[in-house]
């Protein structure tokens, strides 16, 4: 739905089911009352999750046109994708398989772009449009400096072909559509000045130079082209568990005309641990609940004097529960939004807030999604029914935005 700070609407990534059948089935079931209950009167997005398998589908038989058909009658439109996950993501032990395949290999490449002709004939006129994905590749994959800046070049060459692909579009078609680069946690790029520092210093540089002159572009027509379809994706929850400095990073990236794609609307899992060792015992017990087997739930822990400590995941924070002189953890765990004290622990609601009145006073992107995925894998006392869950966040979010 389009509210005065951009487009809003939730991931479909929240829906189980891997092939096109299951996710339309859904799509049909769900979204006629959610539209109803928070944009009766107005078209409503949809920001949707297509699994490797479903993206094929869709291209067979007649689906495409009766999708297309199907949201013209309900008054829904496509305007972003995540494109982060590429095969199943629900009832399955997901972890840092999320992240496979990465941008190293042809099958995340020819996916992608297969998004991209998708959203090209789903996007309405005069709108732009967005495909986030993965931050590249896992650092954990990689044991060496030397391997690692060698996966680099190779997903930038990945990126790099994407954009051709999404000019092409353009040239073609007049549509504009993104490819929205999403730092994570141990992810290749995993923080803002981590995504700066590729963008300036290795995407820019390879496009300048041996993209721009197989394909006879001069090196501002590179720059131009890599400016308008690769950005970033600002996933709030990411960026909360880095504890990075909000305002200062959306300057920044201003500042060196580096556009943001779409704000992802999501909260971390935050925790202050008490010196006192039963209130400790009683805080990491209640995070201990979260520590599930589907997803990987990074955790970043601020020492005393600053300094962060890193954990792939929330069980090997927690066997280092002993360590007294951390003050705070935050994980990833996709909360509710809406929720921001859970007894012993609270959410990164407050970072939200933060991102959300920089869009309202000086907009830098027109995509805002919800995407709180975890639904299914949360602690008893914060599940609730779907709809219902998805209709309070995104009511959650308007009301924020016009306070």
């Amino acid at each position: 739905m389009k509210l005065n700070s951009g487009h809003l609407t939730f991931c479909t990534n929240i829906y189980a089911g891997e092939s096109w059948s299951a996710h339309f089935a859904v799509l049909k079931d769900s979204f006629p009352k959610l539209k109803a209950a928070l944009s009766p009167n107005e078209t409503m997005g949809i920001g949707l999750r297509l699994s490797n398998l479903a993206s094929i589908e869709l291209f067979e038989a007649a689906h495409l046109t009766e999708f297309k058909q199907w949201l013209d009658a309900e008054g829904g439109y496509v305007f972003t994708m995540n494109g982060f996950p590429y095969g199943g993501f629900h009832h399955t032990r997901v972890k840092d398989q999320v992240h496979a395949p990465d941008w190293t290999t042809t099958e995340r490449l020819d996916y992608t772009i297969r998004l991209a002709e998708i959203l090209a004939q789903l996007v309405p006129d005069h709108m732009d449009a967005g495909i986030s994905t993965s931050p590249l590749s896992y650092k954990p994959w990689f044991e060496n400096a030397a391997d690692r800046k060698a996966a680099t070049v190779k997903a930038t060459t990945q990126v790099l072909a994407v954009a051709e692909a999404l000019h092409k579009i353009y040239l073609n078609s007049g549509k504009l559509i993104r490819l929205d680069i999403e730092p994570e946690p141990d992810g290749f790029l995993e923080s803002g000045p981590e995504f700066i520092n590729w963008y300036e210093n290795e995407l820019l540089p390879l496009g300048k130079t041996t993209w721009a002159e197989n394909l006879g572009f001069t090196a501002e027509k590179a720059e131009e082209i890599i400016k308008t379809h690769i950005n970033l994706c600002y996933d709030v929850c990411h960026f909360a568990i880095g504890y990075e400095p909000h305002a200062a990073i959306v300057q920044e990236l201003q500042e060196k005309g580096i556009k943001v794609g779409k704000i992802q609307i999501s909260a971390a899992l935050k925790a202050k641990l008490p010196e006192a060792s039963a209130d400790r015992k009683a805080v990491l017990d209640a995070l201990a609940g979260f520590d599930e087997p589907v997803y990987l739930h990074q955790v970043i822990a601020q020492q005393n004097d600053g300094a962060l400590i890193r954990y792939p995941d929330l069980s090997n924070a927690l066997a280092d529960a002993e360590r007294t002189n951390v003050q705070e953890w935050r994980a990833h765990f996709h909360v509710p939004i809406f929720v921001e004290d859970m007894g012993l622990i609270q959410s990164t609601q407050s970072d939200i807030r933060t991102v959300l009145e920089l869009q309202k006073n000086n907009p830098f992107t027109n995509h805002l999604e919800v995407e709180t995925y975890t639904w299914e894998v949360l602690p008893a006392q914060l599940k609730a029914p779907l709809n219902e869950s998805i209709i309070r966040e995104l009511d959650w979010v308007k009301n924020t935005l016009a306070q």
